[in-house]
């Protein structure tokens, strides 16, 4: 299933989701202008290789510095290809602008990055022997998710389901959406953990752990209080039409 939207409109402009959005394009853009072996290797360098951390003695004739932990920042910046950056990037714009709503664009920002790196942290523990590089979003934007599906557990999500060669577009509650999603990320991550050498493709754990992360966290990062506009109800749905002039103005 693939989110197409959500139903609850942004009260302020997503001003870090857009430069999120910026900063993983303009890295991608760079890794287009590298031939196959830089880019290999640029990953190799930047990317989360777990044995790089849990065996030193490969590192050193891999010519990968094992005391240098900012691949796990630096990994949420680079992308594998069309398909994985598109992906992240569509997710983040669907579920980070109301997030960013809730906490504010600094606190959003560190949020982020914070997931992220526990995402990375537990791809290193759940496959500590793994020689491939690790890049991607999605670890942080599965944090994201997490935060999103206690924020706004009663939003509506619109996903596109293929049938045959039919498209098929329906609603679904945010909460059943997201919890079907991060079951299966769990489902899938245990089938991976069969062959925990090489792990290349999804590392399914991270999202694990960056979900888990966005569930717990949001609670510290979340602004108490109304700090921002309440939607006008003009802004709300058709199902809301009804209701008193005072929805929203709590």
């Amino acid at each position: 299933m693939l989110p197409i939207r959500d139903t609850i409109p942004s009260r302020n402009p997503p001003v870090t989701t857009w430069l999120l959005i910026l900063a993983n394009s303009i890295v991608f853009l760079f890794e287009l202008m590298m031939p196959e072996p830089v880019l290999q290797r640029f990953f190799y360098t930047f990317g989360i290789v777990p044995a790089r951390y849990t065996h030193p003695d490969w590192a050193w004739l891999a010519n990968l510095p094992a005391n240098d932990y900012w691949p796990f920042l630096t990994s949420m910046f680079l992308h594998g290809g069309w398909t994985h950056i598109l992906g992240n990037m569509w997710t983040l714009w669907i579920f980070g602008d109301n997030v960013e709503d809730r906490m504010g664009p600094v606190r959003f920002l560190l949020f982020y990055l914070v997931c992220g790196v526990l995402a990375g942290l537990v791809h290193w523990f759940t496959h500590p022997n793994s020689t491939v590089p690790t890049v991607g979003a999605s670890g942080a934007i599965a944090g994201v998710m997490g935060a999103y599906f206690f924020m706004f557990p009663t939003a509506r999500v619109i996903v596109f389901f293929p049938v045959l060669f039919l498209p098929v577009f329906f609603e679904l509650p945010a909460v059943t959406y997201l919890a079907f999603w991060a079951l299966s990320q769990v489902f899938s991550g245990t089938l991976a953990l069969a062959v925990p050498e090489q792990v290349g493709g999804v590392a399914w754990w991270a999202h694990v752990g960056g979900f888990v992360a966005g569930v717990i966290l949001h609670f510290a990062f979340a602004r108490r209080g109304r700090r921002h506009r309440p939607l006008y109800r003009d802004e709300c749905g058709i199902e809301v039409a009804w209701l008193p002039a005072r929805y929203g103005e709590r």
